[in-house]
């Protein structure tokens, strides 16, 4: 069975560590943010946390009920960066654009730890504010409840299934990497047009796009599709007009 965690305001009275350092939930997970973005997945062990941070290793479970429970700290820490500084403006559109974008960028920005947190749910505070946020927009553009349900549903699993897909990328060894996004100009570029003519029409198209990410393209194809489907929404307030100009 494992150990309790100890609530936080015992835990500041502990000693600090052998060198001096006190420990601290957001530190622990700061330091495992650390250790996969320099080790990946499997440099992260209670005993090499415990060794960077000075500290016995089962320190950690007066913080922690395991290294799952970790895992969705650290989880729970990115959508926490994504947040960060972010307040919603009362335009639908943009605020549900902006939040997709950031949470995004938080995972991508440390692709090992987004590997394994994504697939997660966490239930913590961060991830309950980005769930409240979300489906807050939506029902004060006036959609109902269904469709707020419904919406939220394709935004969240969008959002995290392209992180995943980008941080998985980004996750691999440079070399694999470099040459999985060589091989548009190495291979799909070079195709025989007889054999291969729609490939081959688009290939240079592709050896520039399919090295990048395409979730701010399919973000805003979810939010067209949204605001096409805006029918029982009310209109004349503004909200569901919100569309980017283009240039």
């Amino acid at each position: 069975m494992p150990k309790p965690v100890v609530p936080e305001n015992k835990r500041r009275r502990r000693r600090p560590t052998r060198s001096g350092t006190v420990l601290s939930e957001g530190l622990i997970v700061e330091t495992a943010l650390r250790m996969l973005r320099e080790h990946g997945s499997k440099g992260l062990t209670a005993r090499r946390l415990g060794l960077a941070l000075d500290a016995d290793p089962s320190t950690l479970y007066r913080y922690f009920r395991g290294m799952d429970d970790l895992t969705l700290a650290i989880g729970d820490a990115l959508i926490g960066q994504a947040l960060e500084g972010w307040a919603p403006t009362g335009r639908w559109r943009h605020d549900l654009r902006e939040v997709g974008l950031r949470i995004h960028a938080a995972y991508v920005a440390h692709p090992q730890a987004a590997v394994l947190t994504t697939s997660r749910v966490t239930g913590r505070a961060n991830e309950l504010a980005a769930d409240e946020a979300v489906l807050d927009i939506l029902r004060r553009a006036g959609f109902p409840l269904p469709d707020t349900v419904r919406i939220y549903h394709a935004f969240i699993d969008q959002t995290l299934a392209f992180a995943a897909l980008d941080a998985a990328s980004l996750a691999l060894p440079s070399a694999a990497l470099d040459a999985d996004e060589s091989m548009w100009r190495s291979t799909y570029a070079h195709l025989p047009g007889d054999r291969y003519p729609r490939i081959a029409e688009a290939a240079p198209l592709l050896a520039t796009r399919m090295v990048t990410s395409a979730y701010p393209t399919a973000l805003e194809m979810l939010l067209d599709s949204v605001e096409g489907q805006a029918g029982g929404a009310p209109q004349g307030r503004g909200e569901l007009r919100d569309r980017p100009r283009r240039t």
